[in-house]
């Protein structure tokens, strides 16, 4: 089983998309060089079409981040909800934010959350409005856990 601190859900909303924009660099440069290509020898019309098919990979390429982008946004909505979460678990059982494990990085009902510095593991019942909460203890089966910092 794998639980997360507050520490790396908060370090880990945003993901790498370093080769998303080499590729899209990529993709706008070839459709930018098979465009002046086709604008000087205009009877050559495979420069136009490798053009089109470089506009085509941007708009794919573009799509996709647009797409990432949609579900950071998500991410990061979620993982504002968990982390005023958190807080008041520590809060209620007197121990520090570091010390509160959980086992999703969204709030969702009957995810298990971990007091590390008591041992004492808990199986989340979110009510229906998301403002309140009950913690029931629970037992785990395995355990043997991964720590994500």
């Amino acid at each position: 089983m794998t639980f997360y601190t507050l520490k790396y859900i908060q370090n880990n909303q945003n993901a790498d998309k370093t080769m998303l924009y080499i590729l899209m660099l990529i993709a706008a440069v070839a459709m930018i060089v098979f465009t002046l290509l086709y604008l000087h020898n205009r009877f050559a019309t495979r420069y136009r079409d490798l053009g089109i098919i470089a506009l085509l990979f941007l708009f794919l390429f573009a799509g996709t981040q647009y797409e990432k982008y949609v579900k950071i946004n998500t991410r990061k909505a979620q993982a504002t909800q968990i982390v005023p979460f958190i807080n008041s678990v520590a809060e209620d059982e007197n121990v520090k934010d570091s010390d509160v494990l959980v086992s999703s990085t969204d709030l969702v009902d009957g995810m298990i959350v971990r007091i590390d510095s008591k041992g004492i593991d808990y199986q989340l019942n979110l009510n229906p409005d998301r403002n309140t909460y009950t913690l029931t203890r629970a037992h785990v089966i395995d355990h043997r856990v991964d720590v994500r910092e």
